[in-house]
């Protein structure tokens, strides 16, 4: 991020010099409070299980994107299944009935492309709905009035409900399983069941069908004489409409149960990807991951590890901040924080903590995968490179350039969540942590950029160590026994 104001000349000042750089600082403190507060804001509302308003909003755009990809697979898989029927009913059907049904199938694709071309409508669901009415209608009119006089057979039109190709309809339930959304499969079931039920009924109302009920009204038939009767291509009953409306009733319910739980692993997808994105904008993405997977499973139980650790901090960010005003102090710090986040992410670490001009990173904590130390010295090199190419740009708009000292060091360390129940962070603690930090700070006396200790470099391996020039015993403050330490200039 590069601070917008950092070209602008400084305005007049009429405080002094010393007050000026107080209340610059102040300024700064207190942009960077309020920060941390919304920080320790979002985090609460993480852990209790909540979503801040902004992440509400893209869990609900995030789920539209979903439901429109479901409602573009089913309309491609409803045209999958058109194509297979067409195929069918032109090895089926003999010319030219056939071409009577392709039109049909044509006319059923045009009723799915409407609602389809207009899925981003705001009352697209509405339409989808109404557009779902009138499929099932020219489903069951196709299958239950004859073709045209010429192109069809010249039996009853009792006949056609004795056929299969009620399975036909069916296929509709399948479709709207496809657009994760239960209300869409048991509206397609009611619909179903409803106008079928409304198409039978009116061919067995006709004054030519024959029903069992009125030979009753005659007496008992026989046996022979009720086979006569079933036997008779203008006979209709009743009993397989109630089984194909129980059975469509069922699978209707069934489907749209399984519907509905299939939504909700969606939804939970969504919704933790959306909680993992929104908490990695203020932990670590790998802590914001850990989270996420093991929210529930102990995460944060204090472990003994072997860590590399990094400091850095921007060399004379104080006597820098003088000479800005709060805002191009806070764009300052920005740029150093979202370049250093790249960095630290690159090379798959830990953003532990910011701290005021600086931050701590951490490698090998949660990943183990046993190369921490390679790590960190690659990105402490790589750190430098970014804040020189940074510094190049600030020096050809006439800015001041950026120093950074960085300290490394490793070993093991105790790891976890630490805190209170208002406020848990996960870090690391340990005599490794003080090292490095102090390792940081006598960058200064030791005239280097970065400082690696020996145990460091050597669990980086060879390679690393063609980056540093010299080698040198430190004593650090607060300890008796110096250490060799490798200095990068």
């Amino acid at each position: 991020m590069s601070e917008p104001f950092a070209a602008a000349e400084p305005s007049p000042d009429p405080l002094s010099k010393p007050r000026a750089a107080r209340l610059a600082r102040a300024g700064l403190a207190r942009m960077l409070a309020f920060r941390t507060s919304l920080r320790v804001a979002r985090l609460r509302h993480w852990l209790a299980g909540r979503l801040p308003p902004r992440a509400r909003g893209r869990l609900a755009e995030n789920v539209r994107h979903a439901e429109l990809a479901g409602l573009a697979f089913a309309f491609r898989a409803r045209a999958v299944a058109i194509a297979v029927v067409a195929l069918w009913l032109v090895v089926l059907v003999p010319w030219p009935r056939g071409l009577y049904y392709l039109a049909a199938a044509g006319l059923f694709f045009v009723l799915g492309t409407i609602p389809y071309a207009l899925r981003r409508h705001r009352r697209a669901w509405t339409i989808k709905l109404a557009f779902t009415v009138l499929d099932v209608a020219l489903m069951s009119a196709v299958i239950i009035v004859p073709p045209p006089a010429g192109l069809g057979i010249d039996w009853p039109i009792q006949t056609r409900l004795r056929t299969p190709e009620f399975l036909y309809v069916l296929l509709l339930l399948g479709e709207a399983a496809l657009t994760y959304r239960p209300l869409a499969v048991l509206w397609t079931g009611t619909w179903i069941a409803a106008i079928w039920s409304l198409g039978v009924w009116l061919v067995y109302g006709r004054e030519d069908t024959v029903r069992f009920v009125d030979a009753a009204r005659d007496g008992a038939a026989s046996a022979e004489e009720s086979l006569k009767i079933f036997l008779d291509p203008a006979y209709v009953g009743l009993t397989p409409l109630w089984t194909q409306v129980i059975v469509t009733g069922l699978f209707t319910l069934l489907l749209a149960i399984a519907v509905w739980r299939g939504r909700g692993t969606m939804l939970a997808q969504v919704r933790a990807e959306v909680v993992r994105a929104d908490l990695a904008r203020y932990v670590s993405p790998d802590v914001a991951d850990a989270l996420a997977a093991r929210a529930h499973a102990g995460f944060g139980a204090p472990q003994t590890r072997v860590v590399a650790v990094l400091f850095a901090d921007v060399i004379g960010f104080t006597g820098m901040s003088e000479g800005l005003g709060p805002e191009r102090a806070f764009a300052l710090l920005g740029g150093f924080r979202e370049r250093s986040c790249k960095v630290v992410f690159r090379h798959a670490g830990t953003l532990d903590k910011f701290l005021g001009d600086g931050f701590m990173a951490t490698f090998g904590g949660l990943d183990g995968r046993g190369d921490g130390a390679a790590r960190a010295i690659a990105c402490a090199l790589d750190l430098q490179h970014e804040i020189d190419a940074w510094n190049a740009k600030r020096t050809a708009r006439g800015a001041e350039p950026v120093r950074v000292a960085v300290g490394v060091h490793c070993g093991p360390v105790v790891i976890g969540t630490i805190g209170a129940d208002q406020r848990v962070e996960f870090t690391v603690i340990g005599d490794v942590v003080n090292v490095a930090s102090r390792l940081q700070s006598a960058t200064r006396e030791v005239g280097g950029r970065i400082l690696a200790s020996d145990h460091c470099l050597a669990a980086a391996g060879p390679a690393a160590a063609g980056r540093f020039t010299r080698s040198l015993p430190l004593t650090l403050r607060g300890r008796s026994q110096p250490i060799v330490v490798h200095v990068a200039e």
